[in-house]
């Protein structure tokens, strides 16, 4: 089943359940889906790996909105990006711990054969296609920097 059937099925159960929220953030993830499925030049379904970079998308926006809510002391609309953020992260693959990651980017800097910090644009690539939806980009790019120093 694919990401949008999985939706509109979460969609059903949460209005029978009368859960706001969780069906707030579902209509959220649908109407990326419609937008990005509508958008011009783009094929009638959507492939995993962009079904990946749209969940991605929406959670980090979800994420950035938060903690600017928490530096503002705005926690009613915090606790709202924070239950999309959850509800959104249901639909992602499961995030690598930090030792997997390390783990990850020490077997593509050595497919790479990357050298040095000169070589972080090659790894990045690289890294970026294979882990994308399983860890944060800033996450990566830190620890690529850490790894080729």
């Amino acid at each position: 089943m694919g990401l949008k059937a999985s939706v509109e099925s979460e969609i059903k159960n949460a209005m029978l359940a009368r859960d706001k929220d969780r069906l707030r953030a579902l209509r959220a993830i649908k109407s990326l889906i419609l937008l990005e499925e509508t958008k011009e030049g783009a094929g009638a379904e959507l492939s995993k790996e962009d079904e990946m970079k749209l969940l991605t998308k929406a959670a980090k926006q979800r994420k950035d909105s938060a903690d600017i809510y928490k530096q503002q002391n705005r926690e009613d609309l915090y606790a709202v990006e924070m239950a999309e953020l959850e509800i959104i992260g249901e639909f992602l693959p499961k995030q690598l711990t930090e030792e997997e990651l390390v783990a990850e980017l020490k077997k593509i800097i050595a497919e790479s054969g990357a050298a040095g910090a000169k070589d972080m644009g090659k790894v990045m690539g690289l890294a970026s296609k294979a882990l994308a939806g399983k860890a944060d980009g800033k996450a990566i790019s830190m620890k690529v920097k850490e790894l080729l120093a």
